[in-house]
C-alpha cells in the first residue's frame, strides 16, 4: 500500500523518493494546481490517482475517466504517474494523449466516459501543473468534490482494486477538430490573428480556423514550452499587445487568443485594442439574443454591469444573473439553470444547447465571434464594440497573498465593507447601493460604479476588477478605496499589473 503523503519532503533527498509529498494548497476550489515538483512528486501523483478512482467508487459512478495533458516539458511523467495512480484504483482509463482541456471534456461525450483528469497547468508559469477533474459531463468537481478527494489523499484513505484498464485513444484531436468544422462555412471572408503563446492550442487552432473559411495569421503556434514570447494568458497585456500589433501590421479582422490549454479565448479588435471578456460576452449576448428570444445567461461577478442595464439586450428579452468566478461554478450553474452561454471576465465562455454541451472551449468561443461577424455584414469588431454604452473598466490586477491567508483577508474585507454600508460611510464619495458577496466582495455604488475583491481559485493571489459607467474619475476612486483598503493588511503583497491613480 502507498505510503500517507506528506507535506514537508525536499527534492533531491531520499525520503523524497521513499514517500508520497502532496501540499495541502494545491487541492484548490475547483481543480488542484501544485508546482512540480517541490510540492507534488511522481508518488503524490499515484496518490491522487488513487484518490481519484476511490472517490469514483464511494460516489457510485462508473470509473471510467479519460486522461489528457498539456504541453509543458514535464506534462507527460505527471499524467503518466496520475495513470498508475487511477489504474491501481480499479479505473478504466482512456489516454487521449496530448489535448486540450476541452478535447478532454469533448471525449466525455464522444467516448461516452464519465469522468476526466485533464492534466494541465493552463496559463500558469512553468513549474505549475495540475488537473482539471470531473465526474459527471459536461460537470467539473467543485469544492464538495474537491474537499472529499483532498481528504482522502491526504489521509491516505485510498483503495486499491483490481480491474484496471488502460486504453490508448490515437484519433481523438481528429475527431474533436471535425465536430468544430462540420458546419457551414462563414460567408464572409475573415482575417484572424490566432495567437497561441507557444502553448497547446499552437497544434490546433489554425487548423480548426481555417477550415471554417477565416484566412489565417499564425502567431506564436509552434509549440514551446519555454513559452519564449510570454505566458499563454489571453488576460496578460504582454500577450495582448503582441496580439494588437499582429493585427496592426497585418490589417486582420480579429485577434483571437488563447490560453494554454485552450479553454479560454482573448480578443483583440480590428484597431489593435484589446476588447475584454465580459464586453466581448455582451457583444455575443446581444448577437444571440436577437435569435433565440429571452434567452438567459451567467456571468461572474468579475463582469461588467453592462449585462443587467444594456439596452439591446433589455429589449430582447435577455436576463443575466452573476454568479461565483470559476470555471466549474459557472459550468454548473449554466447547466443547471439550462442558461443559453455562460462567461466569465477571464475569457471562459460555456455555449449550451444548441450552441455547445455546456464546457467551456475558446475554439467555440473563437467561432462564436467569427459567427457574429458574419451576421454583421459591414461592421467591423471596433463598430460592434462601439455600439456598446460606455464604461471604463480595469484589466484583472491580481495582487500577492499566500494561499493559507488570502480567503482570511477577504473575508475581512467583507467585513470592512459591511460595517461602511451598515453606518452609511461614503466610499469613493458615494453610499453603497448593494454589496454582492456570491464570491468575496462586488462593492456596487449608486451611480453603477463597482469594485471587487476576491480570492484567486487557482493562485496565491487576490482578484481585482473596478468599473464605471459614468466616468474614468469614478473608476481610479473606487480603485483608490479598494487598494487603500488592501493597504491595511501586511499578507498582501505586489500587484501584477495596477491602473494609475
Amino acid at each position: 500500500m502507498l505510503p500517507t503523503p506528506r507535506a514537508d519532503l525536499t527534492p533531491n533527498t531520499a525520503d523524497f523518493e521513499r514517500f508520497p509529498l502532496v501540499k495541502p494548497t494545491g487541492f484548490r476550489e475547483y481543480d488542484a494546481r501544485w508546482l512540480f515538483p517541490e510540492e507534488i512528486n511522481l508518488m503524490g501523483l499515484n496518490a491522487v490517482g488513487m484518490g481519484v478512482a476511490t472517490l469514483f467508487q464511494r460516489r457510485g459512478v462508473p470509473k471510467r475517466i479519460v486522461v489528457g495533458h498539456d504541453y509543458r516539458s514535464y506534462s507527460g511523467q505527471v499524467k503518466q504517474a496520475l495513470i498508475t495512480g487511477l489504474l491501481a484504483g480499479g479505473a478504466e482509463v482512456h489516454d487521449i494523449g496530448l489535448a486540450l482541456s476541452p478535447m478532454a471534456y469533448y471525449a466525455q461525450f464522444a467516448l461516452d466516459v464519465e469522468g476526466v483528469a485533464m492534466v494541465t497547468a493552463s496559463h500558469n508559469d512553468n513549474g505549475w501543473t495540475g488537473i482539471k477533474m470531473g465526474l459527471s459531463r459536461p460537470l467539473t468537481f467543485g469544492p464538495d468534490d474537491m474537499t472529499q478527494l483532498k481528504d482522502i489523499v491526504l489521509n491516505g484513505d485510498f483503495e486499491t482494486k483490481a480491474g484496471g484498464r488502460y486504453i490508448f485513444v490515437a484519433d481523438m484531436a481528429e475527431r474533436y477538430i471535425k465536430s468544430l468544422t462540420d458546419r457551414p462555412k462563414l460567408k464572409r471572408k475573415l482575417k484572424v490573428v490566432a495567437a497561441c503563446g507557444n502553448g497547446t492550442a499552437g497544434a490546433f487552432a489554425t487548423q480548426v480556423l481555417e477550415a471554417v473559411g477565416c484566412e489565417v495569421v499564425p502567431l506564436h503556434t509552434d509549440l514551446d514550452y519555454n513559452f519564449p514570447h510570454h505566458n499563454p494568458n489571453p488576460e496578460d497585456m504582454k500577450m495582448l499587445r503582441a496580439v494588437s500589433a499582429k493585427v496592426l501590421e497585418t490589417r486582420a479582422d480579429v485577434g483571437l487568443a488563447f490560453d494554454g490549454d485552450g479553454d479560454r479565448c482573448g480578443v483583440v479588435a480590428n484597431d489593435g485594442h484589446e476588447i475584454f471578456a465580459d464586453k466581448v460576452g455582451v457583444m455575443l449576448a446581444r448577437d444571440l439574443s436577437a435569435i433565440h428570444k429571452n434567452a438567459k445567461f451567467v456571468v461572474d461577478v468579475k463582469s461588467t454591469g453592462l449585462f443587467t442595464t444594456d439596452p439591446v439586450l433589455v429589449a430582447n428579452g435577455a436576463t443575466t444573473t452573476y454568479w461565483k468566478t470559476g470555471h466549474s461554478y459557472i459550468k454548473r450553474f449554466n447547466f443547471e439553470h439550462k442558461t443559453l452561454v455562460g462567461f466569465e471576465k477571464s475569457g471562459h465562455y460555456f455555449f449550451n444547447t444548441p450552441l455547445g454541451r455546456g464546457y467551456d472551449d475558446g475554439l467555440v468561443a473563437a467561432l462564436a465571434v467569427c459567427d457574429m461577424l458574419d451576421r454583421a455584414p459591414g461592421k467591423t469588431m471596433v463598430d460592434l464594440r462601439d455600439a456598446l454604452p460606455k464604461t471604463w473598466g480595469s484589466p484583472t490586477m491580481s495582487p500577492h497573498c499566500d494561499d493559507e491567508l488570502k480567503y482570511g483577508v477577504v473575508d475581512r474585507v467583507i467585513e470592512h465593507y459591511k460595517r461602511q454600508q451598515e453606518t452609511g460611510a461614503r466610499v469613493a464619495g458615494q453610499k453603497i447601493r448593494e454589496l454582492i458577496t456570491v464570491n468575496g466582495v462586488r462593492v456596487v455604488l449608486e451611480d453603477g460604479t463597482w469594485g471587487l475583491i476576491r480570492a484567486s481559485s487557482n493562485k496565491p493571489e487576490l482578484v481585482v476588477v473596478v468599473e464605471s459607467p459614468t466616468a474614468e474619475a469614478n473608476m481610479k476612486a473606487i480603485f483608490k478605496d479598494l487598494d487603500q483598503t488592501l493597504a491595511r493588511f501586511p499578507e498582501v503583497g505586489e500587484y501584477n499589473q495596477k491602473i494609475a491613480v
